[in-house]
């Protein structure tokens, strides 16, 4: 039996990353947004005016390890069975994909029908902030495609 694959379009990227700016802005936190697709690879890319330099490639990061390990990226630290943490099965796992690997919070995947179809990854605020982007991100997306959906 065949599968069928969505992806993400870069108009997608779009709704997603405006949503995350709003959000940052909303409570005053300069980011850096990447969205990737479901092979882990940038799409779209938006560092806000005054973001620190080192956010672009940690958003591209987070993003990575969001999609190409299909979980949020703070799942994995999260006492107390956060499998990165010192003593559990993944110990050591963002030694790995060296640079490219993160298990710090900011990495989201996107789903959609049951398949991750890519990631956003955010860089900027706290660990709340970063979540409060992607949450505001991962909702304009579950919007956008509710409302581009034909039946």
């Amino acid at each position: 039996m065949m599968q069928v694959i969505h992806r993400l379009t870069l108009e997608d990227a779009l709704v997603i990353l405006k949503a995350a700016e709003a959000e940052a802005e909303r409570i005053g936190v300069k980011q850096t947004i990447c969205v990737a697709d479901d092979g882990a690879h940038p799409i779209a890319l938006h560092r806000m005016t005054g973001a620190r330099l080192t956010g672009v490639d940690i958003a591209i990061a987070k993003a990575f390890t969001a999609a190409g390990h299909q979980r949020a990226t703070h799942l994995f630290n999260e006492p107390p069975d956060g499998p990165a943490l010192p003593g559990n099965e993944a110990f050591g796992i963002q030694h790995m994909h060296t640079g490219k690997f993160t298990v710090f919070v900011g990495g989201f995947p996107i789903v959609h029908e049951g398949q991750v179809i890519g990631a956003v990854g955010v860089s900027g605020g706290n660990g709340e902030q970063d979540k409060a982007v992607g949450a505001a991100a991962l909702a304009a997306f579950v919007e956008h495609v509710a409302g581009t959906t034909t039946a």
